[in-house]
Parts: structure tokens; C-alpha cells; sequence
């Protein structure tokens, strides 16, 4: 099998971002991805949304970004919001306790909560299950770069993400495996298969219009009153 996956999308239950949940899952099938992961700013409401609404063929991921203390993470697999800002190692540790993964989002992009711009962080790689080697979203500089060195580095995968924050830019980073990723345990094979194999799981693009929509979209959801607020009551996977 060949399996086509981001592995970090958001929807408009993050505060940044103005696609509705049901309109990503149609976009990313449409353009041939078979697994996304949904990764809202600190809360999983949109991601569930995503998985029931995901036509045949396309596989959600709950996951959700998680602002940290030291920085921001990816956890995925998630049956449960994971509370933001407590110190990293805290937060993996309730991503291990849900059977979860967790990865390393743009990790030395200099506008955003990167976790290795602190150089201390870097016994963080230890925790972690794969660094993203190219985020759509890095605009100028050498983040991208230095992100692919430190997942080489330390032993880690580095993947592919969109980081889309609009239907635009949903698929255009993503990552090829020949194991079925639909589980953490399907993940961790897909992605070991790949390096093992010295494949290049990369493919994608930077979203050069990201310095338009992203201000856009936060101005918007400001006016709607729908800044970074709790995920409503209840918001967990049904039993």
C-alpha cells in the first residue's frame, strides 16, 4: 500500500484559522490524501468534527497543537484536549498516557512558539517520536534547515506538514509510507519503513501566502468573539 499523509492541519476551532472542519476533510480527500491529522491550538472539538464528517478513503487523526511552556508540540491519536502551558516533558507524559505520539512542530521557526530555539531543549528529542523537516508555513530563513539537521541529528524521522490554516494549503507538504499510519502503533512502522529504506518522506512546498491569510483570519475570528476560548463541554470521542 502507499498511504498520503499531513500530519498537521488546522480547522476553525483554532482561533487562527477560518475552514470549517467538514470543508478541510472534502479537500484533503479531493486532492488524494488518505490521513490527516487535525491538529487545533489546544483543543480536539475540530478534530472530531473532521473524522465524522471524512469522506470514504480519508482517514482523521485527533490530534491537537499544544502550546507549552517550553514551546509548542504536535500530540496525535488523542481521546482527550490536552491542557496548554505546562512544561514539555509534563504534557508528552499525558500524551504517552492517552497511547498517544507527539512530535515537534516547525521547531526553529523565529515568528512562532518553536520548542528548540532554546538550545537547552534539545534532551527534548528523547520524548518525541518525529521532528517536522519541512513546514509549509517557514517563510525565509533556514528553519526548515536546521530542523532536517537536528531530526538527522538525533536519530528522529523528519516529516512533511502542511500547517494549513485554510483550504488553500491543506496537502501542499506531505508524506508517502508503505504502512498503514492509522494507528500510533501503524505510524511509528510507517515512518521507521521509510527511514530504514533511506526514502525521502519530505514532499511539499512552501505556502509563500501564508503571511496574508494567517492575519486575516485572526482579525475575522476576533470579530466573531471566537479568540482562543475552551472547547465546549463534552468535547471528547463519544464512548
Amino acid at each position: 500500500m502507499r498511504a498520503f499523509l499531513d500530519l498537521h492541519c488546522h480547522t476553525s476551532a483554532s482561533f487562527d484559522c477560518l475552514a470549517a472542519p467538514e470543508r478541510v476533510v472534502q479537500v484533503a480527500a479531493a486532492r488524494g490524501l488518505t490521513h490527516l491529522a487535525i491538529t487545533d491550538h489546544d483543543r480536539i472539538d475540530g478534530a472530531l468534527r473532521a473524522r465524522d464528517a471524512a469522506p470514504p478513503g480519508l482517514t482523521v487523526i485527533v490530534g491537537e497543537e499544544v502550546k507549552t511552556a517550553d514551546g509548542d508540540l504536535v500530540a496525535l491519536f488523542l481521546t482527550a484536549p490536552v491542557a496548554p502551558h505546562r512544561p514539555a516533558l509534563e504534557t508528552i507524559a499525558e500524551v504517552r498516557a492517552q497511547g498517544g505520539l507527539v512530535g515537534i512542530p516547525h521547531p526553529f521557526d523565529r515568528f512562532r512558539g518553536s520548542m528548540l530555539k532554546d538550545p537547552r531543549l534539545e534532551a527534548i528529542a528523547a520524548s518525541v517520536d518525529w521532528v517536522e523537516a519541512h513546514n509549509a508555513r517557514i517563510v525565509g530563513g533556514n528553519g526548515n534547515e536546521r530542523a532536517a539537521l537536528f531530526a538527522r541529528e538525533h536519530g528522529l524521522p523528519g516529516v512533511a506538514a502542511s500547517d494549513a490554516h485554510s483550504t488553500i494549503e491543506v496537502g501542499v507538504a506531505y508524506n508517502v509510507v508503505t504502512v498503514d499510519p492509522s494507528t500510533p502503533q501503524g505510524l511509528l512502522a510507517a515512518l521507521a519503513v521509510a527511514e530504514g529504506e533511506g526514502r525521502e518522506l519530505v514532499r511539499g512546498r512552501a505556502s509563500y501566502y501564508v503571511r496574508l491569510i494567517t492575519p486575516v483570519s485572526k482579525l475575522v475570528n476576533r470579530a466573531r468573539g471566537n479568540r482562543r476560548v475552551p472547547p465546549p463541554a463534552g468535547s471528547g470521542p463519544a464512548a
